[in-house]
């Protein structure tokens, strides 16, 4: 306590200089836990400076044989953990560098696992990607087990063989370690974007008898199926997990996003607070609660809620898209397009960090920009049928590239018929030309094995086209009933319902991407004080 400090520095006779080093070890560990990191670093660095006088008094004075002294001075508190403590203080204020400076004061052979785990991290985070790697490795030299520096390694590129055969050894020579080998395997596949053989590898891997049920394995399994654009599969999957584990956290700001995306805003609402009851310092239960507000057209308490996620967690790719996606509908662009690039930046294998940023390009009328960056991503992500329609989507806003983005779009629905964005822009392209009844066939052929509110609309749309009334507004109906606030499926059936001319319908805005891209919207009166909120956070949290 302060009291104790005063008295130790008011009388040296009272207690020892060991004891002191101690006394100021336990206050500052004490502020640590309180969170009063400034004041904690103070008391630490006090610590280590009345360490090294301890040590020049006992080279001075040599050890007079008293065996009592030799206890105490095993029990004092380590010198290098009271530098990981300092460490983990400058990462809570946010200050890597100075975190990073005072870890590599730390010789190399004193350095714990878990030192040159956190050395790694930050490394990885400033940029340094080779000091990051050399980190990682030592740490799996010393814990060859150790998942999470396997992780480290592969997301900086390192090659999934080098990986396994730093863990060879440890699988040969413990039993059911077999399993091992394959894990590297699966997730080298994910950071390396081949987001197909990844599921079907982690597939393989859950069959086993060992992992089966594994709640890491089934997250990263939802991950992936949504990174390849499944909806459907990743939200079953993140049931299953959350069904194992009622406290997890991990991947659910996805869930939340997707659940958001189908309209189920009570789903999203329940699983926001189920969150905050688990955590409140968690982003995800932020970033949740935010694509509720999103998706309730309430723009600038997403972006307020979305900062705060960020302000808990900078790397948190979910609270950057929500955030952007906010500023971008609030005609904040240039602001967006910052926090696109920064979850490029932290996640360049996910195609929906692209999207945010093309979306901002075509918003703002920079066809161009949006042409390199499309190019970029087909050729980095390779010619899948998610970019295929992402560089579609572009050559679709120029009349020059009409042709161009057909062919596109045939090749991604030759690669997967039921994608869904493919078949909303081809009806899209099919509405302009007026063929109508190849839009319906195409649509009737999407919706054979699935349901979705947006292609149930668009064939409402296309009904409408060619007075097929009736039809329509059972399509109109079926859209509602799947996401009850879309308001051009509700503004389709309110036209049938009035018998007003169909002609309208055939507008080529009718058959928009339902994607929130171009969603623009008045901000609700209680949004006035968010806004306020809004505006006195930092874009990232991050400096």
């Amino acid at each position: 306590s302060d009291v104790s400090l005063s008295v130790s520095i008011s009388s040296r006779e009272l207690f020892s200089p060991s004891q002191k080093y101690q006394l100021l070890v336990y206050h500052a560990d004490s502020l640590f836990h309180d969170k009063e990191y400034r004041n904690a670093v103070s008391k630490y660095t006090m610590a280590l400076q009345q360490k090294k006088a301890l040590s020049k008094t006992s080279k001075v004075r040599p050890s007079t044989g008293n065996a009592a002294s030799t206890p105490q001075s095993q029990c004092l508190p380590s010198e290098i953990e009271v530098k990981y403590k300092m460490a983990e203080c400058y990462t809570m204020l946010k200050q890597d560098k100075d975190a990073i400076a005072i870890l590599d004061g730390i010789p190399s052979r004193q350095r714990t696992p878990k030192i040159n785990m956190m050395l790694a991290n930050l490394y990885k985070k400033a940029g340094q990607e080779r000091s990051s790697v050399t980190s990682y490795k030592e740490v799996l030299r010393q814990c060859p087990l150790a998942l999470d520096a396997i992780l480290g390694l592969l997301s900086l590129s390192v090659k999934g063989a080098e990986v396994a055969s730093m863990t060879i050894n440890i699988i040969q020579s413990i039993p059911n370690l077999d399993w091992l080998s394959v894990w590297i395997k699966a997730y080298a596949f994910v950071h390396t974007g081949d987001n197909t053989r990844a599921i079907n590898t982690i597939c393989s891997l859950e069959k086993k008898s060992l992992l089966r049920d594994n709640v890491d394995l089934l997250g990263s399994l939802a991950d992936l199926y949504f990174r390849a654009g499944d909806n459907k599969n990743s939200i079953l999957k993140f049931e299953q997990a959350q069904m194992l584990d009622p406290y997890l956290i991990k991947g659910m700001d996805v869930y939340g996003y997707l659940l958001a995306r189908e309209g189920r805003l009570e789903d999203v609402e329940n699983l926001g607070c189920r969150l905050f009851n688990i955590s409140d310092q968690h982003a995800e239960p932020w970033v949740v609660s935010g694509c509720h507000s999103f998706y309730s057209k309430r723009y600038s308490r997403a972006l307020y809620l979305g900062a705060k996620a960020i302000q808990l967690n900078s790397n948190s790719v979910q609270a950057l898209l929500l955030k952007g996606a906010a500023l971008r509908n609030m005609g904040r662009v240039q602001e967006a397009i910052i926090h696109f690039r920064e979850a490029i930046r932290l996640a360049p294998c996910r195609l929906d960090c692209y999207e945010g940023l093309i979306e901002c390009y075509l918003a703002s009328n920079s066809i161009r920009e949006a042409m390199v960056m499309a190019n970029n991503v087909y050729k980095t992500l390779g010619a899948n049928a998610q970019t295929l329609t992402l560089l579609a989507t572009v050559c679709l806003e120029d009349p020059v590239t009409q042709e161009k983005a057909k062919t596109l779009l045939d090749k991604a629905l030759t690669q997967r018929p039921d994608y869904i964005k493919a078949v909303v822009k081809k009806a899209e392209l099919l509405s302009r030309e007026q063929k109508y009844e190849d839009g319906i066939a195409l649509l009737r052929n999407a919706l054979a094995n699935q349901s979705d509110c947006v292609l149930h609309r668009i064939l409402g749309d296309f009904l409408v086209a060619v007075n097929e009334y009736q039809e329509a507004m059972d399509q109109y109906s079926i859209a509602l009933s799947l996401d009850p606030n879309d308001q051009k499926s509700l503004e389709g059936l309110q036209k049938m319902e009035k018998e007003e001319s169909p002609t309208d319908a055939t507008q080529e805005e009718d058959v928009d991407d339902m994607e929130g891209s171009g969603e623009e919207g008045d901000l609700e009166g209680s949004d006035s004080e968010a806004a306020q909120w809004a505006d006195q956070e930092q874009w990232f949290g991050m400096q």
